[in-house]
């Protein structure tokens, strides 16, 4: 059905993050395989965040993942985070809107 990436963060420096994030969309425009795009704060932990990366599949994940844009970006975020970033991979079961 479909895959998605969830990276689960600590951050006070979110809006470099977000921008961060911007750039590395703008590098890998044409080559990226994310169909979506979620980050959300945690409503009770304002510097606890989500985000949420929709695949096709964990193969078409795999590709974004392996992009050298994608390798700099990590690195990146991972300055910014207030500890490390927690990956999880989800095969979809269920996707209703």
């Amino acid at each position: 059905m479909g895959f998605v990436q969830v990276l689960e963060f600590d951050t006070k420096q979110v809006s470099d993050i977000e921008s961060l994030m911007s750039e590395w969309r703008a590098e890998i425009s044409g080559k990226s395989t994310v169909r979506h795009e979620v980050v959300a704060r945690d409503h009770t932990r304002p510097n606890h965040y989500v985000a949420i990366m929709e695949f096709s599949s964990w193969e078409d994940a795999q590709r974004n993942s392996k992009l050298a844009e994608t390798e700099r970006f990590s690195a990146k975020m991972a300055k910014l985070c207030d500890g490390p970033v927690k990956f999880g991979d989800y095969d979809v079961i269920r996707d209703k809107s």
